[in-house]
């Protein structure tokens, strides 16, 4: 076994020294671990970030080239930790229900389309089920570490439900996000600036691509259709003074801060059964906690990986 380990890294030694160039020219941009990030990886990812965003080609491609490198990086990342606590190449588990919502939030109606779609993107299938598996495992992982540390104040959102019950009219917001960290004050100066200036040049979709670490940026921050009693009174608070278009200053979120971009707003007639909201809010709440400790361990796992660009 110790002679084994020993070739590969020998083998992995040598990938490294002469850039890894295969007849394909196939080459070597991260070493993370013990495993490793083609060029080939890169552009694969590439083409599968232009494909949930569209309007990523009006940006510069050296940009567009820098996302797809953190976005695989931090696929490989959870990819290394996933495999202490899973068998990654025996997963089993079921996707249907987390495609049918992958490919409707583009705008695609059916399976079918969506691999006309993929195809056109020249992507295939398998490679979207894949990604799709990792997120639930590691979704799977987070709610296995964290969930015991949810803590849920029921009083409180069934005060929310009573308020909803008693009017007609259910208020909704759809949504887009921009979530990031903030290292020191100056950081956090300096990136509010450089945000605040990247959404006049490209955008608040594209911005969210370049500068969110929330899930949701592969999507240009697409988070959807939210019920105003679901958001908590701070972001309330903001949004209730926006016009459609608009988006708020940032609201701290964890140790995180988040910017909203209303979208759309709309009202509809709510036939409220309070037990089932009730239900609904505390597993909306839960998954906002587990999503921040998802976003704390991470960083975690992140900073005690050996990761060497190439």
């Amino acid at each position: 076994m110790a002679k084994a380990k020993f070739i590969l890294y020998l083998f992995l030694l040598i990938l490294i020294n002469f850039k890894s160039y295969t007849a394909e020219n196939v080459y070597i941009v991260y070493k993370v671990n013990n495993e490793i990030i083609t060029n080939s990886d890169i552009e694969k990812e590439y083409r599968y970030l232009v494909s949930l965003n569209n309007e990523l080609k009006n940006l510069e491609k050296k940009k567009i080239i820098k996302l797809s490198k953190e976005s695989a990086l931090r696929e490989k990342i959870k990819k290394i930790e996933l495999s202490k606590y899973f068998d990654l190449k025996e997963i089993n588990v079921n996707i249907d229900n987390y495609l049918e919502n992958f490919y409707r939030n583009l705008n695609i109606v059916d399976k079918n389309e969506f691999e006309e779609y993929l195809e056109d993107n020249d992507i295939s299938l398998e490679y979207i089920q894949k990604k799709i598996e990792i997120e639930i495992l590691w979704n799977q992982l987070i709610y296995d570490r964290y969930f015991s540390q949810v803590n849920i104040n029921r009083s409180e959102i069934k005060e929310k439900v009573k308020k909803l019950i008693s009017t007609n009219k259910q208020k909704k917001y759809s949504l887009s996000e921009i979530l990031f960290d903030k290292e020191n004050n100056s950081n956090f100066d300096k990136k509010l600036i450089d945000i605040n200036e990247s959404i006049r040049e490209i955008g608040f979709n594209n911005t969210a691509n370049i500068y969110s670490i929330s899930d949701s940026a592969k999507f240009g921050g697409k988070v959807g259709w939210i019920e105003e009693q679901k958001l908590s009174t701070k972001v309330l608070e903001q949004l209730k003074v926006l016009e459609i278009g608009q988006y708020t200053s940032p609201i701290q979120a964890g140790s995180s801060f988040l910017i909203l971009k209303i979208e759309e707003i709309k009202y509809e007639n709510a036939i409220i059964n309070e037990e089932e909201e009730l239900n609904k809010m505390v597993q909306f709440e839960t998954n906002e906690q587990l999503g921040q400790f998802s976003k704390i361990f991470y960083r975690k796992i992140k900073i005690n990986s050996f990761i060497d660009e190439l």
